[in-house]
């Protein structure tokens, strides 16, 4: 049958969002459009809409806040609770897996985050913003991996796979970043109560509770609610929901193979000449494919699979455009060269590729681990360098360490966008003449 022009159009689109660099460029226009938006005469509707009051439940139990941190405290729950689930399968069957494998995304992620924090702070010391250090310590995963994707050939799978848990580990380190040093007062019995909540969510995975539903509601309207609650920041509840989520299967993969290969053959056997309705068997059929291939898949990466692009294509890209709308109103360059620029430009560029490379270096030459396959010096070189694209994980952080003081926050915003600007042009140019050395 031929294609009508929308299937057409429709297949074209689905091509370019299944591309790995779809999502960082969708993010990029974000930002682009954040800049343009906040500069413009109409700066004020920016400000009114991401400013206004929206309520969400009802009477005794609503909560009332801005639509900025409905993004940043809500939406961004979900955005974490990915990352959580990414961060259990990668130490349940990933590169974190095991000691050998772990340990070399492990110690370059550390480097990652230890140096960047002591050229921040070194470019701050005594300075009111000198508690921020954990800005610089972020990697962007969605954006590195997506311009890393736009390299093409000169970057090994292997080489991905190594970025991917590296940065996995940093928004580890963010996150207990953001729940040790970020949190500046804690309401007990709040934080008691998403514990049992966290709790029942435990003892339910034990017990073989697969329902979706119930891990929603009990995670949302239970653990959600009592850390947002407790002072805590609600982000951390989709991290830890995420840990307690199933990650096993009701059957094995050779029995639904089997089941998979008789079914196959009933309904070939089955099949009329007409291409209308199907007969009550073969939709018995169906029915029973449905059914076991949700029992054949496992709870935690069939819910990643679904929040994928609600997460790439929806929050990202929310979060980009509330956040890096920074107004210029004074000297561009003297916001640029401030001491808290610097220092995240500073580290982000520079101490990103620094701790990774020399942290890397230092274990693999003592032989507890190898280079990735089809890796060389210069490749980690250049993962390291797209490891300093922060931007979403770097303006969180920002948002949470420099709260109080709005012209500092814009500073940092500046430093956050001009570092994820540079390391990822520059990570883009390094793969390019490595590729041309190497022709």
């Amino acid at each position: 049958m031929d294609k009508t022009v929308a299937d057409r159009v429709l297949s074209k689109v689905n091509t370019y969002f299944e591309a790995s660099y779809a999502k960082g460029m969708l993010l990029l226009i974000m930002v682009c459009i954040a800049l343009i938006w906040a500069n413009s005469p109409f700066y004020e509707s920016y400000v009114h809409i991401f400013e206004s009051e929206f309520t969400i439940g009802w009477r005794a139990f609503a909560l009332t806040e801005p639509l900025h941190i409905w993004i940043n405290d809500g939406l961004m729950a979900v955005f974490f609770f990915g990352i959580g689930l990414e961060i259990k399968k990668e130490f349940l069957e990933g590169e974190l897996a095991t000691f050998r494998k772990a340990s070399l995304p492990i110690i370059a992620a550390l480097g990652g985050m230890i140096i960047p924090a002591l050229i921040f702070i070194a470019f701050n010391y005594g300075n009111e913003a000198q508690n921020a250090w954990g800005i610089p310590m972020a990697t962007d995963i969605a954006f590195a991996l997506g311009f890393i994707g736009l390299v093409g050939t000169a970057v090994s799978r292997k080489l991905k796979v190594f970025l991917t848990a590296l940065a996995t580990v940093d928004d580890l380190g963010a996150i207990l970043v953001i729940t040790f040093f970020l949190t500046p007062s804690i309401d007990s019995a709040s934080a008691i109560a998403g514990g049992v909540y966290l709790l029942v969510m435990v003892l339910a995975n034990y017990l073989g509770v697969r329902n979706m539903w119930f891990y929603l509601i009990v995670g949302i309207l239970g653990l959600w609610i009592a850390l947002l609650l407790s002072g805590i920041h609600a982000t951390l509840a989709g991290v830890l929901g995420a840990f307690a989520i199933p990650a096993t299967r009701k059957i094995k993969e050779s029995e639904y193979r089997d089941k998979l290969k008789i079914w196959a053959a009933e309904f070939d056997e089955s099949c009329t000449t007409t291409d209308r309705l199907l007969t009550n068997h073969q939709t018995e059929i169906l029915r029973k494919v449905y059914i076991n291939t949700k029992r054949a898949g496992t709870p935690l990466q069939r819910i990643e699979f679904k929040l994928a692009p609600f997460i790439n294509y929806l929050v990202l890209p929310l979060f980009a455009l509330a956040n890096a709308g920074v107004r210029i109103e004074g000297e561009f360059m003297t916001m640029l060269f401030h001491p808290v620029s610097l220092g995240i430009i500073t580290g982000l560029v520079l101490g990103k590729v620094l701790g990774i490379t020399v942290f890397s270096f230092a274990l693999i030459k003592s032989g507890i681990t190898t280079k990735p396959q089809d890796s060389t010096w210069k490749s980690i070189v250049g993962v390291g360098l797209f490891a300093g694209i922060g931007f979403t994980m770097s303006l969180f952080i920002a948002e949470l360490a420099i709260r109080d003081n709005d012209d500092l926050l814009d500073i940092a915003k500046v430093g956050i966008l001009t570092a994820s600007l540079l390391a990822s042009s520059l990570g883009f140019i390094w793969f390019l003449l490595i590729k041309h050395v190497n022709k």
